[in-house]
């Protein structure tokens, strides 16, 4: 298995991008804001396919669009929040609002892209929508590989604050813990990760890896510490898992396979716990 060059870049990208979405998710699950991360991994489709109407590369429509989606969120929020004098967070009307106009733009793109170039879209469609983690070449996936590394090394990097808003958001306003600007960088990582993980399992099935592994660890830890860890194991023990299958039975899709085993090992957390 090791000595094909393609199952070794599908495991240098996919054990990264599990990874950054084990530790963005623990903290998407903490804030509430799951829907965000599902709204993220859907707006990365229309990204691609702008890019592919506008003949760039389809990896800078999908950053360009969930890094812009979420600091859209973001910056709702923080207005609605400001508004109402609550808490920072997005909340699901604010993500809905976004989720759908990016939608929206998502299919005229599809519809320019379609009658500009007399084709369907159907490659992109298909690696935007279920990821081609096994066509990924060298630079591919360690481009993936460095991206996801660099979200992780933030995201720990801002933890301690971040958690301190999330759990008390008025006393982390109190001692000059700026929560707002926080939040903002925070869903602006998860449009990064959520961008690297639609081209390992696809935008559809990102939400998989940021919501499984994290909710898992949720269930089976009780510290920020051990929750992370435990995230970023069950992580890779999904992504490696799974590709393991995809490999031995080659009609098993890769996204498939590594959701599979995400969804399995959260449902076994909620058993044993």
């Amino acid at each position: 298995m090791f000595g094909q060059e393609f199952m070794r870049n599908a495991l240098l990208c996919g054990t990264f991008v599990a990874l950054a979405c084990a530790v963005c998710g623990w903290f998407l699950v903490l804030r509430g804001q799951m829907f965000a991360g599902d709204a993220l991994g859907h707006v990365a489709f229309p990204g691609a396919l702008a890019a592919a109407a506008a003949g760039f590369d389809e990896r800078i429509g999908l950053i360009v669009a969930t890094v812009g989606a979420a600091l859209a969120i973001g910056v709702l929020g923080r207005a609605t929040a400001g508004s109402r004098g609550g808490a920072p967070f997005a909340d699901d009307t604010t993500i809905g609002i976004v989720f759908t106009f990016i939608l929206a733009v998502g299919l005229f793109f599809m519809t320019r892209f379609t009658t500009s170039t007399g084709a369907t879209g159907g490659v992109v469609s298909a690696r935007a929508l279920f990821g081609s983690i096994f066509g990924l070449g060298a630079g591919e996936a360690a481009l993936a590989a460095v991206v996801s590394l660099l979200v992780v090394v933030a995201t720990l990097a801002i933890a301690r604050p971040l958690l301190f808003s999330s759990v008390a958001p008025e006393a982390a306003g109190a001692r000059g813990v700026r929560s707002r600007t926080l939040a903002l960088g925070f869903l602006a990582l998860v449009g990064v990760a959520v961008a690297a993980a639609s081209q390992a399992v696809g935008a559809l099935l990102a939400l998989g890896l940021l919501a499984a592994p994290a909710g898992a660890a949720h269930r089976l830890t009780r510290g920020p510490a051990a929750g992370l860890a435990v995230a970023g194991a069950i992580g890779l023990i999904a992504m490696w898992g799974g590709l393991t299958l995809a490999y031995v039975i080659p009609s098993l899709p890769p996204s498939s396979a590594v959701i599979g085993v995400a969804a399995g090992v959260y449902y076994l957390s909620r058993i044993f716990t």
